[in-house]
């Protein structure tokens, strides 16, 4: 069947819809940025709602993690090795972007491989690597500071942010009748998870990213909810197979441990983030330049959380547009690439203005 015959057979279950109001959680920051893209949303019915959840790693980063960056940084002279997202996001005083005009040594690296070939350049510098993202990104953090044991390098840390999303289904329990589980991370996790929330009565569909893909998993969704049982569903099997991938849950296993985890706007999930053992403690930015505890305040007008819980739109947060916008964020939301904000702002405020 041709994508386009994919497209319409979905779009007909999906006009076809006349039950009851349905909150359906797209978890992935880039499910929700193509679903924008695509014009998707505009084909729904009136009674389908998308929720833009929590599924961007830069977005669920707690201020404090910025604020711990900045303290290395400007307090301990590291030089700071980050992808580019994470610059402008605000901390509690100052973004990494305000700490490098203050002359700090921020750099925009693409892998943590990068900045570890920094560390070996320039061995008379204690490099840091600002270790965040979920599943899909952890075993490259982990392969920098694998390598960085087996070549000596000792000048070379990462700070970790890491996070993994089981628990973090499990707390957003009741914010929606159905998830949009993200293509990226199942490839690493499988489909094991989504089998043990469909036990405790949530349901979810993994997709993948085309417009076929995301309209066939929506298509699914409003078929199966009227049945009235828990479900789950891998509409994306060309990718995500039920045992995901062992290698990388092995390694990350090999140098990380699970840790109770705070995500911005939810809370502390517990056993959700992941930090070096202790025979690896020697890579802990956090033990080796013995950061203090440090407790970030976000902007109080800021409702980045609220976005992320899927409690409001970005478009109902009083500075959206107007305080907090993409050249001036008030909020990781508007940072991302990948978060809602952004995604509202690029598309949503766009279309309405045609």
């Amino acid at each position: 069947m041709s994508a386009r015959d994919v497209i319409q057979r979905a779009l007909g279950v999906i006009r076809r819809y006349d039950g009851p109001p349905v909150r359906i959680m797209e978890v992935c920051g880039t499910h929700t940025h193509e679903i924008f893209r695509l014009g998707i949303r505009g084909l729904l019915p009136n009674q389908v709602r998308l929720i833009s959840g929590p599924g961007c790693p830069v977005c669920v980063t707690p201020v404090g993690y910025i604020d711990e960056a900045i303290w290395l940084a400007l307090e301990k002279g590291c030089v700071i090795a980050t992808f580019g997202d994470l610059i402008r996001v605000p901390g509690t005083e100052m973004s990494l972007a305000d700490a490098r005009a203050r002359g700090a040594r921020v750099e925009t690296v693409y892998s943590p491989l990068d900045a570890l070939k920094l560390a070996k350049e320039e061995p008379d510098r204690e490099v840091v690597f600002l270790s965040v993202g979920f599943e899909t990104t952890t075993p490259s953090s982990v392969i920098s500071v694998r390598n960085a044991e087996e070549q000596g390098v000792r000048n070379y840390t990462i700070l970790t942010a890491n996070k993994t999303m089981d628990n973090a289904y499990r707390a957003l329990k009741g914010s929606a009748d159905a998830f949009l589980y993200p293509g990226h991370v199942s490839t690493m996790t499988g489909t094991a998870i989504y089998r043990e929330l469909l036990e405790e009565g949530v349901s979810g569909v993994v997709t993948g990213f085309t417009g076929a893909e995301l309209l066939s998993a929506l298509a699914v969704i409003l078929r199966r909810l009227p049945e009235g049982k828990p479900f789950f569903v891998n509409a994306y099997p060309r990718v995500v197979t039920d045992e995901g991938s062992p290698a990388s849950r092995d390694l990350v296993r090999r140098f990380m441990e699970p840790v109770d985890s705070e995500w911005r706007g939810i809370g502390v999930i517990p056993d959700s983030g992941l930090q070096l053992r202790e025979a690896y403690a020697a890579f802990d930015a956090r033990k080796k330049h013995d950061v203090p505890p440090i407790r970030g305040r976000a902007n109080p007008g800021c409702h980045c959380g609220e976005v992320l819980r899927g409690s409001i739109r970005p478009d109902q947060c009083p500075m959206f547009g107007r305080a907090c916008t993409p050249v001036h964020p008030a909020g990781a939301c508007m940072v991302s690439s990948e978060g809602a904000c952004a995604a509202f702002y690029k598309y949503d405020l766009r279309q309405e203005q045609q």
